[in-house]
């Protein structure tokens, strides 16, 4: 069965797709909640279609909580980004007031990690890549968990330290960070399951954070309010208007809001957190 608010997301993708030409206000200017909203709901209804159960459906409060991490998560990330100097917004004059322009800011960054998870969440529930493994098995020592989040700590350092040279490590930093933490506090992880040689949970979630970063670039090429980037050494070739090379950040970044969501959920005591599918 499709459940309905699949049928109401993609009317609101429909709607914020047309949008970009009819330029209705107030709509062109909420377009990114309205077109992320809307894919997160079809999304969410297909994984159900697929798979028999899925998060709005199943796990309403995770995925209220899912948003507000992703609000959080993002804010930390607009943060950095002052500190970086990578990416800046314009077309956001339209907002009335300095509250209606951080309630879109809060509300759009709300998206983010829902729309990745059920990205990923399809890609799992279609079994693409279930069969794609590592030819051996790895040991992970604690000197390996150790080095790598020392690496990570290095990585941000240096690039909030010489964000003009180091700007992209910003990218995978709290990955490698967070992953060896959630190793060692039994959490999902990338390294459990690289250690396990299975891969379709990294790959799957790498090629989520791209479909989702592609989609990002495509989407706000259109837009009345957007984001503009600023890269050194590396711009050219952009396609919309993102340089060809930072869409290799995206993969990683999948790999980041993982290894965040299960340490939070670490944090609250909740062991398991919300596994949709192993």
């Amino acid at each position: 069965m499709f459940r309905v608010y699949g049928i109401i997301g993609l009317l609101m993708l429909a709607f914020a797709q047309l949008n970009f030409i009819l330029h209705i206000e107030p709509f062109a200017r909420w377009y990114f909640p309205i077109i992320w909203f809307g894919y997160i709901f079809f999304m969410d209804a297909l994984v159900y279609k697929l798979h028999g159960r899925s998060l709005i459906y199943n796990r309403p409060k995770t995925f209220l909580f899912m948003l507000f991490l992703s609000a959080l998560v993002w804010w930390m990330f607009e943060a950095i980004g002052w500190i970086l100097g990578n990416w800046y917004y314009t077309g956001l004059e339209g907002f009335v007031s300095p509250l209606a322009k951080y309630a879109f800011a809060t509300i759009s960054f709300a998206t983010v990690i829902p729309a990745v998870f059920e990205t990923y969440y399809l890609l799992r529930a279609v079994h693409l890549f279930d069969h794609v493994e590592l030819k051996k098995r790895h040991k992970i020592t604690k000197t390996t968990l150790h080095a790598l989040t020392i690496l990570g700590i290095l990585f941000l350092i240096l690039s909030l330290a010489a964000p003009l040279h180091f700007y992209p490590l910003i990218w995978v930093a709290f990955f490698l960070l967070i992953d060896p933490y959630n190793y060692m506090h039994k959490q999902p992880s990338i390294i459990k399951h690289i250690k396990d040689r299975k891969l379709a949970i990294p790959v799957s979630l790498f090629i989520a954070g791209t479909i989702c970063g592609f989609l990002w670039e495509f989407w706000n090429f259109y837009a009345v309010p957007q984001w503009h980037y600023n890269i050194p050494f590396l711009d050219f070739f952009r396609i919309f208007k993102m340089p060809v090379l930072g869409y290799l950040g995206y993969g990683p970044f999948a790999w980041e809001l993982y290894s965040m969501y299960y340490f939070i959920i670490g944090l609250k005591n909740h062991r398991k957190g919300f596994k949709l599918m192993k």
